[in-house]
This record gives C-alpha cells, structure tokens and sequence, in this order.
C-alpha cells in the first residue's frame, strides 16, 4: 500500500487531533482524494513523523487523528551544502529535488556571470517558494523529515565571503584533481557548481583566492542539472550513507 507523506508547517504531537493547513488539506482531500478511515503519515520538519487517520475530510478542510510516532531520522552525517548557479526552469528544480534526495542539508541559490535568469526582488521571493516547495515535495517521497534550509538568492561574490565551510570545493571541467585526492570533510562540506554555461574563469580564481578548491568529475563536461547531483552522489558514497 502507498505511504503517502505530508509536510505541514503546524507543531505536530503525539496523540492529538490537529486541522491540516489549507494547501495541504485541499491536496489530501482534492488531489489524493482521500477520504475519512485513510492513514497517512505527517512531519513538521523538526524530526521524525506521526501516522495518523483521517477523521473528516471535505474540500477546504481535513481532520487527523495522530496515532503513532516515528522517531526515525534519514539525514545524512555529511553535512553539505550546495551553492547552485541558478539554472532554468526545470534545470534547477531538478537539480534541487535530487539534491534533497542525496541528502544535501542546505542549498544556496546564486546569481553568477553566466546566469541565464535575472530575478527582481519579487520575482526571487517567488523563486525561492517555489523552490522551497519543490524541495518539501521531495522530503515527503524520500522520507526525510528535516526540510534543508534554502538561502536566500544572492550573487556569488556575497557567499564566497561568507562561506567558512571546512571543506569548499568548486566543480570545474579543467581541474587536476578528483574527489578522491579530498579526505573526508571534518566541518561541513561546500559544493559550488555552476549554471549553463559554468563558472567563468575570473569567478574559478575568486573562489580559488577564498580558499575554494577546484575539483573534476571524471574526463566528460557534465550539464547543469548533472553536475551537482554526480558530486553530491559520489562525496555520499566516498563520505557520507551510499556506502
């Protein structure tokens, strides 16, 4: 039977009877259309899940009983962070989803010489929702409870400030070096990975100056929304819990 998950942005405790926020009652009651009797399982964000079943459930409205709680955690010991040239459309909110499946911890969107998207204020503030919401999505299908944090847009020389990670490492085609030459990271770990186009060069030596690290992934020139996700699944493997 299918387990279906749902992040809500109410605290959730054990045994209680709680009302589901209005986007997420309409997709139990409307989209999965499920009806009163149907268990499904609930997380917060602050760890673990609860199971519970739907007391009542009409188009604006749906009522969970909390049944049983889960303590289980699914994040990774490898905290890392991936600074993600902001990409197009579906590019980026692929490379976001499979990130949050590989278990990255925090995701930092940025402006660089080679973005292809020019954001207003507002126009970022509706991005960065719909990215959050994107990232929530997969939380809910991988079964992580923890919701990564995602940063605020910005352009790439205001994070190469202020990132002080233990390890920082750039991807780029024309390194020396693969991620085998890296011991495991001891306070965190940065992926910087760029967007169509990549990284310019003056942008690989400003990293590279703060203290960045240039890295390749094997002999071939990988796109965008393949780049970040090979890198984050192979430091799990060599770092982190795919090994």
């Amino acid at each position: 039977m299918r387990n279906i998950r749902i992040h809500v942005e109410i605290p959730l405790n054990a045994g209680a009877e709680v009302e589901l926020p209005a986007e997420a009652a309409h997709h139990v009651a409307v989209v999965l259309r499920l009806r009163a009797g149907a268990m499904l399982e609930l997380f917060d964000g602050s760890g673990g899940s609860h199971r519970g079943r739907i007391l009542a459930a009409g188009k604006r409205f749906v009522t969970v009983q909390l049944e049983s709680f889960d303590p289980q955690e699914r994040e990774s010991a490898l905290q890392a962070t991936l600074v993600q040239g902001v990409s197009r459309g579906q590019h980026m909110d692929y490379t976001l989803q499979k990130a949050v499946e590989l278990g990255v911890a925090r995701i930092v969107p940025i402006l660089t010489e080679h973005s292809n998207v020019r954001l207003d204020e507002a126009r970022a503030g509706r991005r960065i929702e719909h990215w959050r919401r994107v990232i929530i999505g997969a939380c809910e299908q991988c079964g992580r409870n923890r919701v990564p944090e995602v940063c605020p847009l910005q352009p790439l020389a205001a994070w190469l400030e202020s990132d002080r990670s233990g390890c920082r490492l750039i991807l780029e085609p024309e390194a020396d070096r693969g991620l085998d030459a890296f011991s495991a990271p001891v306070n965190g770990l940065s992926l910087l990975s760029g967007p169509e186009g990549g990284l310019s060069q003056m942008e690989v030596r400003a990293a590279v100056t703060m203290g960045w690290q240039a890295v390749r992934l094997g002999p071939r020139i990988l796109r965008t929304e393949t780049a970040a996700v090979a890198a984050l699944a192979a430091c799990q493997a060599l770092w982190g819990d795919l090994n």
